[in-house]
């Protein structure tokens, strides 16, 4: 399976990042994130101890909120 590489780039984009990572690309506190991942808003796999976010979930859900909120103030 190949992985996407960001337009110029030449370091594939992870599927997948740990929860501080997660925060820090979306800029939610990770209390916040814990809760959107129990309300299954945001998608993510357990692998072992450890949790992964899945980045197409962060995209998607974000975006969503933008489209939301552009569709409030139209």
């Amino acid at each position: 399976m190949a992985a996407s590489t960001h337009s110029g780039g030449s370091s594939p984009e992870p599927i997948s990042v740990r929860i501080p990572e997660a925060c820090r690309l979306t800029g939610l506190s990770r209390s916040r994130l814990y809760e959107l991942m129990k309300s299954r808003d945001i998608d993510f796999v357990k692998v072992g101890s450890s949790t992964l976010i899945l980045v197409d979930s962060l995209r998607s859900f974000i975006y969503t909120r933008r489209s939301f909120i552009q569709a409030r103030r139209d």
